[in-house]
């Protein structure tokens, strides 16, 4: 029994180490009419962990963010190549919904964005959108379900039909996590989500993003060395449009191989 059980422990420890492949870049270079942003940028991005990536200003790492959604094909000059893949599909391939594909991989932005409208039609708006509610009933549960797992029910249960643009900016960036993760996505990106907000706020997004991982592939775009170190368990590095250095958060603070990233991380430049 002892053997069995030894057995068991050793099956529910290595099932804890699996890690599940969400995304993957390969070779991805990115031109803003004839300026090239991003030169050559491979990752997988996993579902048990959180992805950070770090860098100075105008090294590319929210231009590499937003081609997770294809948010930039909002940008008439921007021009992608290389392979980004979720599940395994090539997300730039003829014939991709792209209002289903950010409906799988949302995005949370560096200022909170709520609609001007009431608590709960800004997380009922993507919903509604995508037919995800049958009856009233329905889309209340998906509202109540997302303001709760955005830590944001208590404080929002007793005005939801006020306006998201009354709330604190804290609970204003929950707010739209939650509208977010109403739709169900399989990734969240979240571009400088805290940057805006006081330290109080930050920390109720930071704890938020903790409970949320492995429920959701989460990528967070960051200034903040610290923060990084806080809430990701994979770092990659950033620097003049291309990604240095990628590996365990640990790893990356502690010793990093690439001396490019140690003089970031000790604060030569940046």
């Amino acid at each position: 029994m002892a053997d069995l059980n030894a057995g068991s422990v050793v099956a529910a420890r290595n099932a804890a180490d699996v890690v599940t492949t969400k995304m993957t870049a390969r070779n991805v270079n990115v031109y803003y009419g004839a300026k090239q942003a991003l030169k050559d940028v491979s990752i997988d991005v996993s579902q048990e962990n959180v992805t950070a990536f770090i860098g100075p200003s105008g090294c590319g790492k929210s231009t590499f963010l937003r081609c997770m959604n294809r948010m930039n094909d909002t940008v008439a000059s921007a021009r992608v190549e290389g392979e980004i893949k979720l599940d395994g599909e090539d997300i730039y391939k003829g014939g991709m919904d792209v209002v289903q594909l950010r409906a799988r991989v949302g995005m949370v932005f560096q200022k909170p964005n709520p609609f001007p409208k009431s608590i709960y039609d800004n997380v009922a708006y993507g919903p509604r959108i995508h037919g995800l509610a049958a009856t009233k009933a329905d889309m209340d549960a998906i509202v109540e379900g997302s303001l709760r797992r955005a830590g944001l029910w208590d404080e929002a249960k007793d005005r939801l039909g006020e306006s998201g643009t009354a709330m604190s900016g804290g609970q204003q960036q929950r707010l739209c996590i939650a509208r977010a993760i109403a739709v169900d996505p399989e990734v969240i990106l979240m571009d400088e989500p805290c940057s805006a907000l006081d330290p109080i706020a930050t920390a109720k997004i930071e704890e938020l993003i903790d409970e949320l991982r492995g429920r959701y592939a989460i990528v967070i775009v960051t200034h903040n060395m610290q923060q990084a170190a806080r809430v990701s368990q994979k770092t990659a590095f950033f620097h003049l449009g291309t990604m240095v250095e990628y590996g365990d958060t640990s790893m990356i603070f502690t010793n990093p191989s690439e001396p490019r990233t140690k003089d970031y991380i000790t604060g030569r430049y940046g």
